[in-house]
């Protein structure tokens, strides 16, 4: 091949670029054809996030383009209005007159009808009659070399009116606004029945939450990488199994008490995975990687052999109940925890050793505003005491963390490394609560899950008292001690 056909084989290639709606048609057509973004992403071979992108505003390229501009005309021809339109009737003939310039009586044995019309002569247009051996128009007005009146405005066929589609939430306004009308609505539907209109909100949460993820991601610096290629350790074993990762639960009880008798407030910590969505995330594909040591700049899973921990009658390991020895996979909340309290700050253990990672570059903020949009509209609704929403928004943000690993019921998103991250995170800002508790001199009791931490003491100087994701309330007090047959036992039975 010559030079000059490789040029030219390369501008052969080059051609203009598919035309494309705008990105809230884009949207329009694929919720009007009850498309998700995972069928849609699937036929272009792209991931949901990247559909995602293209309805906010980014252009997608080369033959990509094609294939969704493709999709869009078909979208927009099968949503058009359907509307029955029959053929044109044919024109009436026109009727013999004289030719022009000839009175009523004279020349007409010149004037034929011809049975196909043939080009005037004069304009060019169809006549059906020839004068004189010529095609020609018998009145002026029909020949196009007079100019046309203006034409009537052609009457518009009647259409069919289509219903609009059924959305998560209605018409965009924003995500402060998408889950208070999204409630309205819902009571109106129900006729202000607070159940049902409840109960019809909590089935849709796991998708009023992925379509408000999206609200809160226009714009974002990153795009939210939904489907990526995922490690086997992050897979299910069985398909009721569970997956390599050590999600480090607290279930901890204090092994023995102080002689005497203890009155012992089980504390509830709200909205703690609302609260955990505030967490360093993999952006991206995870990338293995082996003998280097830990990264702030990236977040994901690592196998780490953890130090030893010597301060169980006083505090729970950051681990976890663990029972099993060695290496183990955990998470980035779990590592970054046990690098802190290894610290020169805290000091209570050796730094862990890191075997090997799988990371992504990270950022703490990637759904920030996702968080903030459902601690607002979750603090709004405890200022006008709204069960409605306030029940409504703890679905959204509880489901759409145990729904984004490998679960049936939200296939618009697949990071089963997010889902353990986040429920981590939880986990470590109930201990750093304990500790917190314990350095102010209250005497931890038990901690467990994620948000159940019993101690006793002034427990009010050390935490605020209200049910504002930064407040702690009073879930049960009960005593133990000297009256009762084995203190720790008591201890176990209330926490049970």
């Amino acid at each position: 091949m010559s030079d000059f056909d490789a040029i030219d084989s390369l501008l052969s290639a080059v051609g203009p670029q598919a035309d494309l709606p705008a990105p809230q048609v884009r949207r329009t057509l694929r919720e009007q054809a009850l498309l998700s973004k995972a069928q849609v992403a699937r036929a272009l071979g792209v991931s949901p996030s990247t559909v995602t992108a293209w309805e906010s505003g980014r252009d997608p390229a080369g033959e990509t383009r094609t294939k969704y501009a493709y999709l869009l005309d078909g979208l927009a021809a099968k949503l058009a209005p359907s509307g029955t339109t029959s053929p044109p009737p044919e024109p009436p003939a026109e009727p013999t007159a004289p030719a022009p310039g000839l009175a009523p009586d004279q020349g007409t044995d010149d004037v034929e009808n011809l049975p196909t019309p043939e080009p005037c002569v004069l304009c060019g247009h169809p006549a059906r009659h020839r004068v004189a051996g010529f095609a020609q128009h018998l009145d002026p007005e029909q020949c196009a070399t007079t100019a046309p009146a203006p034409a009537a405005p052609a009457e518009r066929p009647a259409t069919t009116t289509r219903p609009p589609a059924r959305r998560a939430f209605p018409a965009p306004t924003g995500p402060a606004g998408l889950i208070r009308e999204t409630v309205r609505d819902t009571l109106a539907e129900h006729g202000g029945d607070v159940d049902t209109a409840t109960a019809a909100l909590l089935k849709k949460a796991i998708p009023h939450a992925m379509r408000l993820l999206d609200e809160t991601r226009k714009g974002g610096r990153y795009d939210v990488i939904a489907h990526p290629w995922i490690p086997d350790i992050l897979k299910k074993q069985t398909s009721r199994g569970a997956d390599q990762i050590w999600e480090a639960r607290p279930k901890w009880t204090r092994p023995q008490l102080p002689p005497g008798r203890h009155e012992i407030t089980a504390l509830d910590i709200n909205g703690a995975y609302l609260s955990a969505l505030k967490t360093h995330l993999p952006i991206g594909q995870l990338e293995h990687s082996t003998g280097l040591p830990h990264d702030r700049r990236r977040a994901g899973v690592h196998l780490i052999t953890p130090p030893v921990w010597e301060h169980e009658a006083v505090l729970p390991n950051p681990l976890g109940r663990r029972d099993e020895p060695g290496p183990l996979w955990v998470t980035e909340p779990t590592l970054r925890l046990l690098l802190r309290l290894s610290g020169p700050a805290y000091g209570l253990c050796d730094p862990p050793e890191i075997h090997e990672s799988y990371t992504s570059g990270a950022t703490e903020n990637l759904l920030e505003k996702f968080r903030t949009a459902l601690k607002d509209a979750r603090d709004t609704a405890l200022a006008e005491n709204d069960t409605v929403t306030l029940e409504y928004v703890k679905a959204m943000y509880s489901k759409f963390v145990s729904t984004m690993g490998e679960s049936n019921y939200n296939r618009e998103l697949y990071r089963p490394d997010w889902m353990h991250i986040i429920r981590s995170q939880a986990f470590a800002n109930l201990w750093m609560k304990a500790y917190k508790a314990h350095r102010e001199g209250l005497m931890v009791v038990r901690a467990m899950g994620t948000d159940e931490l019993h101690v006793t003491g002034d427990w009010h100087r050390v935490f605020p008292e209200g049910r504002g994701v930064t407040e702690v309330k009073v879930k049960d007090v009960y005593t133990v001690g000297t009256d009762a047959p084995d203190a720790t036992d008591d201890a176990d039975a209330q926490g049970a």
